[in-house]
């Protein structure tokens, strides 16, 4: 009984981390709309080439727009650790795989025996969508959303694939050692370039 409680309080507070980590998104999905309504993103210089401020955009809406982009993108790191620990606390008191809902540790499923990698995470940005999702250099990726080694053609499918889905979970399944992880990765503007905030390389056949 103790136990039974003690996971049901586990479960509900995961649930209202889910809860805020869908408001931050859904936040972040309009601040978004306010750098596209001025044709910026995160980097774009605000001055002119004489050093005024530009008269095509709001300035000041802009700096302000990216400023509450990066807090929020600083909490919703917070909150997707949180929601891995509070994971695996479920995880612990249940010991099914199948309580994770995020990270998945799956080493012996049946499915993960045709995965076979087809890129290596080299690089990831301190402060990124794929840092908080919990990629790691040297993780080798099964699968990409939809995207696995049979139908991958070149990394244009990866960078395709993160504009269509700002913003929206992908499930990226990776090997890291001996374990089969499966990660969730929302592609989204941040302080860096891109939507992803990491760097991969595709495997050479005799990799695979």
């Amino acid at each position: 009984m103790v136990v039974d409680m003690e996971l049901q309080e586990a479960k509900d507070a995961v649930f209202a981390l889910i809860k805020e980590k869908d408001k931050i998104e859904s936040d972040l999905r309009a601040l978004k709309e306010v750098l596209d309504n001025n044709h910026v993103g995160m980097s774009e210089p605000l001055v002119d080439t004489e050093g005024y401020p530009r008269q095509d955009i709001d300035v000041y809406q802009v700096r302000r727009t990216r400023h509450d982009i990066i807090c929020l993108t600083n909490d919703h790191k917070a909150l997707m650790t949180k929601i891995e620990e509070g994971l695996h606390k479920i995880h612990a008191l249940t010991g099914s795989n199948d309580a994770q809902q995020g990270i998945i540790d799956a080493p012996n499923s049946r499915e993960t025996e045709t995965s076979e990698p087809f890129l290596r995470v080299n690089l990831i940005s301190p402060g990124s969508p794929a840092e908080s999702a919990g990629l790691q250099v040297g993780d080798l990726i099964l699968e990409f959303g939809s995207i696995r080694y049979r139908n991958f053609k070149a990394l244009t499918d990866i960078k395709r694939l993160a504009e269509n889905s700002r913003y929206k979970a992908i499930n990226v399944k990776i090997k890291r050692k001996s374990d089969i992880m499966i990660l969730t990765l929302t592609p989204h503007p941040w302080v860096g370039e891109g939507l992803l905030g990491c760097n991969v390389i595709p495997l050479e056949a005799i990799e695979r």
